[in-house]
């Protein structure tokens, strides 16, 4: 007698692929969303940091790191030396181009502290950026979305036309990078105001190679790729 042989009808097949189909688009449109509040969070920061830095200047008429009263009004912080630079050493012997956005803090502020540290602290202080306004960790440079540093530093390095106050936001990924360019420049990593750099798969950390003085500027971002990482 022939035994009779179990299987799915193509009816029962068709509503596997269904679902199959439903549970891929919604974990490709949950991706999308993250990517999307990344690039919204990323962007924030930067509009943040510089109306920021516009308020401290119409407030006290100088740059926070470079604020040469800031002790005189919060007595847990350092003056800058207040010659328009925020610079690497208050004290004015350092060159301000050796300031890099990802600096490592000291353990605890001093006198000496670079001023792209005491930025933070000053404009943590004054109330224009959340975080620790302590001697020990208030100069630490927050992080962005996607858990690399936000930075400032005076000039570009291989960008000399970019002089002046520079932000930077580091670890972001081609997706990332590419749509912040194109919401706030040109879409172009090497031309207008704002300029991508190159991590070549490696994070930026605090006290590491700083990429927009020692990496190389790229015009293009690869996106398809989420291990190729970029500061802008």
């Amino acid at each position: 007698m022939r035994s009779k042989q179990s299987g799915f009808t193509l009816v029962e097949i068709a509503i596997v692929l269904v679902i199959i189909g439903l549970l891929l688009g919604g974990v490709l449109k949950g991706q999308e969303l993250i990517n999307s509040a990344k690039i919204k969070n990323v962007a924030n920061d930067l509009n943040g940091i510089a109306a920021g830095v516009y308020a401290y200047q119409d407030r006290y008429k100088t740059f926070p790191g470079d604020d040469g009263g800031a002790q005189a009004r919060w007595a847990s912080t350092f003056n800058g030396n207040k010659n328009g630079v925020v610079g690497a050493d208050p004290t004015g012997v350092a060159a301000a181009s050796t300031a890099n956005y990802n600096d490592a803090p000291p353990t605890a502020l001093a006198a000496t502290t670079n001023e792209t540290i005491l930025f933070w602290h000053h404009m943590r202080i004054a109330g224009f950026v959340a975080g620790a306004t302590t001697a020990a960790d208030g100069g630490n440079q927050p992080q962005n979305a996607v858990g690399g540093i936000v930075g400032i530093q005076t000039g570009a390095g291989l960008v000399p036309e970019m002089g002046g106050l520079v932000v930077c936001t580091s670890n972001l990924n081609g997706k990332i990078a590419g749509a912040i360019d194109q919401q706030f420049d040109d879409g172009v990593g090497n031309t207008g105001t704002l300029r991508a750099f190159d991590q070549v798969k490696a994070p930026v950390t605090r006290g590491g190679t700083n990429v927009t003085r020692t990496g190389q500027s790229t015009a293009t971002y690869n996106a398809a790729d989420d291990t190729e990482l970029y500061t802008i």
